[in-house]
This record gives structure tokens, C-alpha cells and sequence, in this order.
């Protein structure tokens, strides 16, 4: 089933950070990205609290929800458990390069087994009509893992990775997500993987010329609006991580890829405006209000106020968060709170 949205861009699927609390917080900044859940593993969808899981507010629309699994009977069952829920895509995580992942079975380490991937792809789209994605690297080493495909623990070469992408792509996924890195799957923290194997955006173009068909979408180190638009020359989409989250103002440009105006100027201050209701439903409720202010740190990166700021929603507090946030409206720089962004 294609995609029933214009998509050039996305932010990505990241732990203990694109939760409910921040994608709301992103809606404030951009209308027309793709968000992500958290990654999520098929075991949890199965035997968890689902509504805690996978609940969110359709403000977050555009929406994909992101599963972890190692087998295609477990990944059926959950995406068919996920149908109750309205997301718009559904993705298979085959790119998580940490121990704990790789060693159940699940994340990058999927990649040594094209053939399951494609099973596992198959499984999804026989369980919904919803659009199928698919996230991974362009290679993997591991000191562990070995497979027909990958006999010797490394998968770097060019070739191997066309011949993946032809077999996976066999399941038809509406887009294949690529972190322009492989994946050590020993010896690296999650973080390190993210920074120490080296960037290789020419190889992805390179894909995509060699595999015209396959929708390809580019990530890994993209920081600013003229790299995004660049890879756009190249490949179909881009997906932006860690940048989004610690400097969550860029995202207000990417409505602008979209020909897309907000109705009002975006400023700091009518962010903040706007995420006080929020933050009151939220204390009303009992839920962690402080959780969600947390995502909002990098609000004022690299601008005066920004210690102030970061002061004022670290500082544990018995008060009223929503009340912290008014009175932060009266402290912080007055012409840094209504410069447009």
C-alpha cells in the first residue's frame, strides 16, 4: 500500500527519547514530518501493556511505529495486535547495533540474513495494508556473527550489498531507510556506533542509482538544511536523528521542503504557549510532566538564555511545571523568546 502523505523527510526512531511526550512537542515545530515511536520489540506488543505502548494522540500523525523482532510468526502477531492503532507505517528495525538487541536476535545483526529479512517483511504485509519500511545500515562486522551471506563475520563489500537490498526488496517495502554506516556489533556502545564507523553518503547514492526502483531514504550525521537538500538531489528522503532532538528548532525548517507556511510566525515563545496545555493536561492527570519538559532542552541551543533555560527545566521541583514555564516566559531573553525561527 503506498504512502497516503508527501514524505521527503523524517526524524528517526530514537530510545528514551521519541516518545509521546516529544513527538507532541515536535508537532509544535513541524506539521508535515514523519515521526517516529521508540523501537519497540514484537515481544512486548504480545505480552505487554499495549495501550501503554502504543497509545498516542493523532496530533502525531504522520506516524510510524517501529518493531524489533527476531522471527516472522512473533513479528505477524504483533503488527497484527498494532492494528487497532491508527500509525501510518509500520517499520522493521534490521539496524540497532547494540549487544543487547543484536544478541536476542533482532536489530542490525538481521542483516547477515537477507532471506529472513525478507520473510519477516512478507509476515508484515500479510498481517496489514499499512505501508512497510525497513531500517538497516550499509554493511555489518561482527567477531560473532556468521551466515551463509556472511561467512566470515564482515559484510562491507559494494556488491553483497546490492544483492541484499535485491532480496529484501523482494517483500516489496515501500522504502528502505539506510544509516550511512555498518554496524560493529562488538566492542562499540550504541553512541559509538553512531560516530566511529565512518559516514559513506556516496555509496547510498550510489544504491540508488544501481536500484532505481528501491525507494531509498539516507541518514546518519545530517545537521543542517543544505545537507538535507543536497541528499535530496540524490536519494527520495532523508531522515534526521540526534540533531532534531538536541537542537529541536531546525525542525521548524522542514515544513518549508514541503512548500508548507505555519498559519502564525513560529517563535520560542509561542512553543512554550503552545506546550503549556499540554504540560497541564499532563499534571492533571499524574502523569511526568517533568519527563516531558525534559525533551525541550535544546530549545535555546546555541543562544543566550539557553543555561537559564536548561537550569530552569533540570532543576527538580514540587511546583507546578506549567506554572515554571510562565514564569520562564517573564525571565528568559525577551527578544530571543519572539525572534521567528
Amino acid at each position: 500500500m503506498p504512502n497516503t502523505f508527501e514524505h521527503k523527510i523524517s526524524i528517526a526512531p530514537m530510545v528514551d527519547k521519541t516518545d509521546k511526550h516529544f513527538r507532541f512537542f515536535a508537532r509544535l515545530l513541524t506539521k508535515k514530518t514523519l515521526l517516529y515511536t521508540e523501537m519497540i520489540t514484537a515481544q512486548a506488543i504480545i505480552n505487554g501493556d499495549r495501550k501503554r505502548l502504543l497509545d498516542f494522540d493523532s496530533i502525531e500523525n504522520p506516524l510510524a511505529l517501529q518493531i524489533a523482532a527476531s522471527n516472522p510468526e512473533e513479528l505477524y502477531q504483533a503488527v497484527k495486535l498494532a492494528e487497532d492503532w491508527d500509525y501510518d507505517e509500520i517499520n522493521l528495525n534490521a539496524g540497532c547495533p547494540s549487544d543487547r538487541v543484536s544478541g536476542n536476535m533482532m536489530g542490525a545483526c538481521l542483516m547477515a540474513y537477507p532471506d529472513l529479512i525478507f520473510e519477516m517483511l512478507s509476515a508484515m504485509k500479510s498481517a496489514t495494508n499499512k505501508p512497510i519500511t525497513v531500517k538497516h545500515r550499509i554493511g555489518i562486522s561482527s567477531s560473532k556473527v556468521t551466515s551463509p551471506f556472511m561467512p566470515y563475520g564482515e559484510f562491507k563489500d559494494y556488491d553483497q550489498l546490492v544483492e541484499f537490498i535485491n532480496i529484501i526488496n523482494k517483500a516489496n517495502p515501500v522504502r528502505n531507510i539506510i544509516h550511512a554506516r555498518i554496524a560493529i556489533l562488538e566492542g562499540l556502545s550504541p553512541k559509538e556506533n553512531r560516530e566511529i564507523p565512518p559516514l559513506d553518503y556516496e555509496l547510498v547514492y550510489k544504491l540508488k542509482e544501481d536500484t532505481p526502483k528501491a525507494n531509498i531514504e539516507i541518514n546518519g550525521g545530517i545537521k543542517d538544511l543544505d545537507q538535507i537538500k543536497e541528499h535530496l538531489n540524490h536519494v527520495d528522503s532523508v531522515m534526521i536523528g540526534r540533531e532534531a532532538y538536541s537542537n529541536p528548532v531546525f525542525m521548524a525548517k522542514f515544513d518549508s521542503l514541503y512548500d508548507y507556511k505555519h498559519p502564525v510566525s513560529l517563535t520560542r515563545r509561542s512553543i512554550i504557549e503552545d506546550f503549556i496545555p499540554y504540560i497541564e493536561n499532563l499534571e492533571r492527570s499524574g502523569e511526568n510532566a517533568h519527563l516531558a519538559l525534559s525533551h525541550t532542552l535544546g530549545l535555546f541551543q546555541n543562544m543566550p538564555g539557553s543555561s537559564q533555560w536548561k537550569r530552569l527545566i533540570s532543576t527538580p521541583s514540587r511546583g507546578s511545571k506549567s506554572q515554571l514555564l510562565r514564569e520562564a516566559l517573564s525571565s528568559l531573553p525577551q527578544d530571543i523568546l519572539d525572534k521567528e525561527i
